[in-house]
């Protein structure tokens, strides 16, 4: 189902974040592949730029990630972006350059002032969960 909110929507604040100049830019590698309705799901081939020193995916850029990732999902619920209150990742298995990970962000709940959002990250040829994060963001702003 096609919303205002729904992949296009996502589709164009992702590459307008990821073109702006700003921190976010480092995941310009994030395609959305679906969304909408308070969730986003898209993925990226992990690519030498995204490694730490032992070869595998930067925590950094994975919180990145769910940092951004999870801020689209609630986008498409008709949410102010809102900020961050907590935001937090697990991490369970490493990937390395040239694996395909999945990001899927889903809104758990977004009320007149707080939301929360979570996001598994997969590894795309098995399936294998390598970290799951998600945050609760302030969205109260006045809306007049």
């Amino acid at each position: 189902m096609t919303t205002k909110f729904g992949v296009d929507f996502l589709k164009a604040v992702a590459g307008y974040m990821s073109q702006n100049g700003s921190h976010d830019s480092i995941i310009k590698c994030f395609r959305i592949t679906d969304g909408g309705n308070g969730r986003c799901i898209g993925e990226f081939t992990v690519t030498k730029e995204h490694l730490n020193s032992y070869g595998g995916l930067h925590g950094g850029f994975i919180a990145t990630l769910v940092d951004n990732v999870t801020t689209y999902a609630l986008m498409s619920k008709e949410s102010h972006p809102g900020v961050s209150i907590d935001l937090h990742v697990n991490y369970f298995q490493s990937v390395k350059e040239g694996d395909e990970v999945i990001l899927n962000a889903n809104t758990l709940r977004a009320g007149k002032s707080l939301a929360y959002i979570d996001c598994v990250l997969t590894r795309k040829f098995d399936g294998a969960v390598i970290a799951q994060g998600g945050q609760s963001k302030f969205v109260g702003f006045n809306k007049e």
